[in-house]
C-alpha cells in the first residue's frame, strides 16, 4: 500500500516534466508546425509503398488491397503511437555513454519514465494521428460484418500493439547497458518489426517468418487480428481463435521488457564522471 501511495505522489512530477516538454517544443510555433508536417512523411511513405505494390499486382500473399490495408492500418496506428510515447528510449545509449544516466538514477523518480518524458518527441504526434486515420479508413472500406466482438478487437488490437512495440523499444534499448553501440541491432527489431507487420505474413517464409512471426510475436500484432476482423481462415493453418487472443501477446512482451530493463539498471556501472 505504501509503495502505491509513493508512486501516486510522483504523478505530479511526471506531469510537470510533460508540461515542460510541451511548452519548450511549442514555444517556436512555426518550427513546431513544420516539424509536425515533415514527421508524418515516414508513415505516409510506408502506406504508399503498399499501395504502389497493388498497382502491379491484384494480390499480395493471397490478400487483396482492402484486406492488406487493414493490416497496414493496425500496424501503422500501433507503431506510430509507440514511437511517439516510447521511441525516444533509444537515447539511452547516449545517456550511458556520457554519464548523464547517473543524474537520472539519483533522482527520486523512476528512471524509465524520466527518460521517456525528458525528450518526448511531440513532433511525432502527426504520425500517430495519421496512423490512426489509416486504420479507420481501412476498417471502413473493408465492409466488415461488425459484431460486439469485432468492435472490441478493433479497439484492443492497436492498443495492444502500442504496448508490444513499446516493449520492443525498451528491451532493445536496454542492450545499451552492456553494449553502447547496439543501436543498429535494436533498429533491426523495432523498425524491422514495423516493416514485418505491415505486410501479410504469407509473403515471408522459412526461418525468417518463424523467428519474427512466432518466435518474437510480430505475427500477432496485425496479421492474426486482421484475419479475425476479416473473417478469413489462416492460409498458414492456425485455428481461427488465434486472431481473437492475439493482442494478449503484449502482456508477456511487456513483462519481458520490464525484466530486462530492471536487470540492466541493477547491473549498470557508473562512468564516474
Amino acid at each position: 500500500m505504501a509503495e502505491w501511495t509513493y508512486r501516486l505522489r510522483r504523478g505530479p512530477a511526471y506531469l510537470a516534466l510533460l508540461r515542460g516538454q510541451a511548452r519548450s517544443q511549442a514555444s517556436y510555433r512555426t518550427s513546431f508546425v513544420v516539424d509536425l508536417v515533415s514527421n508524418v512523411g515516414a508513415t505516409v511513405l510506408d502506406v504508399l509503398t503498399v499501395l504502389v505494390l497493388f498497382r502491379v499486382t491484384r494480390e499480395l500473399g493471397g490478400f487483396d488491397r482492402t484486406e492488406a490495408m487493414v493490416m497496414v492500418g493496425l500496424s501503422s496506428a500501433a507503431f506510430a503511437a509507440a514511437d511517439l510515447m516510447v521511441g525516444n528510449v533509444e537515447s539511452l545509449r547516449q545517456y550511458v555513454r556520457t554519464g548523464l544516466l547517473d543524474a537520472v538514477l539519483v533522482r527520486p523518480l523512476g528512471a524509465l519514465p524520466q527518460l521517456l518524458l525528458m525528450d518526448l518527441p511531440l513532433r511525432k504526434a502527426s504520425r500517430a494521428v495519421f496512423g490512426a486515420g489509416v486504420l479507420v479508413v481501412a476498417l471502413a472500406t473493408a465492409e466488415l460484418a461488425w459484431t460486439p466482438g469485432r468492435v472490441a478487437l478493433a479497439v484492443l488490437t492497436p492498443l495492444a500493439g502500442v504496448v508490444f512495440f513499446g516493449a520492443i523499444f525498451v528491451a532493445t534499448a536496454s542492450l545499451s547497458f552492456w553494449w553502447i553501440d547496439s543501436g543498429e541491432v535494436g533498429a533491426a527489431f523495432t523498425y524491422g518489426g514495423r516493416d514485418f507487420t505491415t505486410y501479410p505474413m504469407t509473403v515471408y517464409s522459412g526461418w525468417f517468418r518463424a523467428l519474427f512471426a512466432y518466435g518474437m510475436g510480430f505475427g500477432f500484432v496485425s496479421y492474426y487480428p486482421a484475419l479475425a476482423l476479416l473473417g478469413r481462415a489462416d492460409p498458414l493453418g492456425l485455428p481461427g481463435w488465434v486472431g481473437w487472443v492475439a493482442p494478449g501477446v503484449a502482456l508477456p512482451a511487456a513483462g519481458l521488457a520490464a525484466a530486462v530493463w530492471r536487470f540492466g539498471v541493477r547491473h549498470y556501472r557508473s562512468t564516474g564522471s
